[in-house]
């Protein structure tokens, strides 16, 4: 068999590994490992499985260095699948859990490849935001992997921007507040306001109050299409414009705008897609934005045009292909920032 036909092979089995990794991940098998390894007929019992079933996905899942079996039928967890434990400080078994919604949605594609248009709804009956906000089991999972992902990526990404001189950072958009949490942390003396819908009041100040930052942090609920809170001088929106289509992420920034005062910078930490044949993590996840929110990631020129049709200008990108980059903008009419 040549290298293009085993190539080809095994992406046609990529999802066979995800879909191994979000069962282990729903059963909570890494955190019944937290003390040591255990025999996998005892897991099974823990978590209500059939013995051999189990012992097969952890045999699998060792396969790829998420388990290992130190003994036949008996297993440990490595250090990739100790974050699968709920009580990892940078635990993401919430973030498996919520790719795991999408099997669904990502099976349906093809209505996304026919029409343009989202196959979330089809699956769940309305558009992915507001199931979430109607089913509190699945709410509750999209806002817990969402502060894990920032508590993961947060500190590289806040590395990446020198926030010395900012006053005040609005996040808009902004969850529960573990990105900003992390900035402020970083700097001592920043304060922020984090803007999201009303919802989102009590993980926020839950959040801010366990990372000591609740006096120099407010939460304002606010929906961003509408309208943004001015008074900050840096504006962040993390991860925001990608699930949407280009008209609602014109609003969104043109609402940032209307929100700044002349010498304000907006911060939009967001893939740069590069053109042409270039690998990138970005380009799968495109596909992903296409079907579950009809959004799209971008390359640097469809980023400037949505800036410039909201009153910004692009003042410079910052980052590297294996992160999200820091896009900052100015007002159209504002004069470089530096720094």
């Amino acid at each position: 068999m040549n290298d293009d036909a085993v190539r080809l092979l095994r992406l046609s089995e990529g999802f066979g590994p995800a879909q191994a990794l979000q069962f282990a991940a729903d059963l909570g098998v890494a955190d019944l490992l937290g003390a040591g390894p255990r025999d996998a007929g005892e897991l099974a019992a823990a978590v209500s499985a059939h013995p051999d079933a189990l012992y097969r996905l952890l045999r699998a899942l060792a396969s790829v260095g998420v388990f290992t079996e130190v003994a036949p039928g008996r297993f440990g967890l490595t250090s990739i699948g100790d974050r699968l434990r709920e009580g990892h400080p940078q635990s993401l078994r919430s973030w498996v859990r919520f790719q795991g919604l999408f099997n669904h949605v990502y099976a349906d594609g093809l209505h996304s490849l026919r029409t343009g248009t989202p196959t979330a709804p089809q699956v769940f009956g309305e558009p992915l935001f507001a199931h979430l906000r109607q089913n509190a089991e699945h709410g509750s999972i999209f806002n817990a992997a969402m502060g894990e992902h920032c508590r993961v990526t947060g500190g590289a990404l806040a590395d990446s921007y020198d926030f010395t001189r900012a006053g005040q950072i609005v996040d808009v958009g902004g969850g529960d507040g573990s990105f900003l949490s992390i900035i402020l942390g970083a700097y001592p003396n920043t304060t922020g306001v984090i803007h999201d819908l009303p919802c989102l009041a009590d993980a926020a100040h839950r959040q801010m109050a366990a990372s000591g930052l609740g006096k120099r942090c407010t939460f304002v609920g606010g929906d961003f299409f509408r309208e943004v809170p001015s008074g900050g001088d840096t504006y962040m929106l993390k991860g925001v414009l990608h699930n949407w289509p280009d008209e609602q992420a014109r609003t969104v920034l043109s609402n940032c705008r209307r929100a700044m005062d002349p010498r304000g910078r907006l911060l939009l930490i967001e893939w740069v897609m590069p053109t042409g044949d270039t690998p990138h993590p970005s380009k799968f996840l495109d596909l992903a934005m296409l079907f579950v929110y009809g959004g799209h990631e971008r390359t640097e020129a469809e980023h400037v045009r949505l800036l410039t049709d909201a009153g910004l200008r692009l003042d410079r990108v910052i980052g590297s292909a294996s992160m999200p980059n820091v896009i900052v903008a100015v007002p159209g009419d504002g004069a470089s920032l530096g720094g």
